[in-house]
């Protein structure tokens, strides 16, 4: 391979059987009250409280720390999102910030906080932003271009796929909702890999050794550009997926090597296995909700969608991303490593 690459080959690890029902959800499965959590009152007087205190005392919105604060009821909300994400289906919607009460800055202080009740947030690109802008810039979805800031469907797929160190945990505050589509679907990983482990058991063998990712120009410059790592491993007895066939197909395409005809044949097959409607769960995000996914065990999805003409209308959302490993920048480096 003539093409520099970012080497996560360490993570190959044996196929798995997935245990536990738990694990293994079809949309059929899932109710309401399997994802949904309502604020409750005294939480709602302490987002008032809160926003009260950030209007009160400014400061930057990265100084505003969770331990800072006592938010007894928050945080038991917070954390029993935290159980769904951990125990539970693997994603979880928060209903829902107050949008009309407070101005979108201290609303955003707010989702900061509450986010930390997940995780350490992290950086999302490489300058360093800690909370990412998801709406569409008009640009084509091209090399170099995330497809959070186009309007085009984004198949089943875990953020940060390529990455030298995958966020455990994605959060997203809707502002606004598009005119039409955008809609978000999930399915549980562990389904996906039951499925292929019955249909297509040679195909999911593939996917268990390393391949090309696209890391989407975000890096230094001069950087590698992809990454070798395999789609399924495990650590500690659950599932770690880097799901996104298209980031596999561009980043042979961006190596300018040629893939070999089983992973082209492994890519094929998982993207039949995921078109099955019963695997896919559909929720779609409204003003105010706060959506949270485990970034490992679940696949999200989201429809093209046709968007206002007002700019103050148009789609658009929030994101946080939560990683326990490594330092809080994106690659996740510490000073003393290369």
């Amino acid at each position: 391979m003539q093409t520099s690459y970012i080497d996560c080959s360490n993570e190959v690890s044996p196929i798995r059987q997935p245990q536990g029902d738990r694990l293994c959800w079809l949309a059929p499965d899932i109710s309401e009250d399997d994802f949904l959590l309502s604020l409750t009152n005294a939480a709602r007087d302490e987002i008032d409280a809160l926003a009260r205190h950030f209007n009160e005392n400014p400061l930057p919105i990265l100084y505003r720390q969770l331990d800072d604060f006592e938010l007894p009821a928050c945080r038991e909300t917070m954390a029993a999102m935290k159980r769904i994400l951990d125990d539970g289906v693997g994603f979880a919607v928060l209903d829902r910030l107050p949008m009309d009460d407070y101005p979108i800055d201290t609303l955003l202080e707010i989702y900061w906080v509450l986010g930390q009740c997940i995780g350490r947030p992290v950086a999302q690109k490489w300058n360093g932003q800690m909370i990412y802008d998801v709406s569409d810039t008009g640009a084509d979805y091209a090399y170099g271009t995330r497809g959070s800031h186009t309007s085009v469907e984004l198949v089943f797929h875990t953020d940060n796929a390529f990455a030298r160190m995958v966020p455990d945990y994605v959060g997203l505050l809707c502002r606004s909702p598009a005119k039409s589509g955008g809609v978000s679907r999930f399915c549980s990983l562990y389904s996906v890999h039951q499925r292929m482990l019955e249909q297509y058991p040679g195909q999911l063998e593939r996917l268990y050794q390393p391949m090309l990712f696209d890391r989407q120009k975000e890096h230094r410059e001069g950087a590698e550009p992809v990454c070798l790592a395999p789609y399924f491993s495990w650590r500690n007895q659950r599932m770690f997926a880097r799901a996104n066939s298209s980031l596999v197909r561009k980043g042979y395409q961006v190596a300018g090597e040629t893939m070999d005809a089983a992973l082209a044949d492994a890519l094929d097959a998982i993207d039949e296995v995921c078109a099955a409607q019963d695997l896919w769960f559909e929720a779609p995000l409204q003003r105010g909700q706060i959506q949270y996914l485990n970034n490992h065990e679940v696949g999200h999805y989201r429809s093209a969608f046709v968007d206002y003409d007002e700019p103050e209308r148009k789609r658009h959302l929030y994101r946080l991303w939560h990683r326990a490993a490594g330092s809080n920048s994106y690659d996740g480096r510490y000073p003393d490593e290369h």
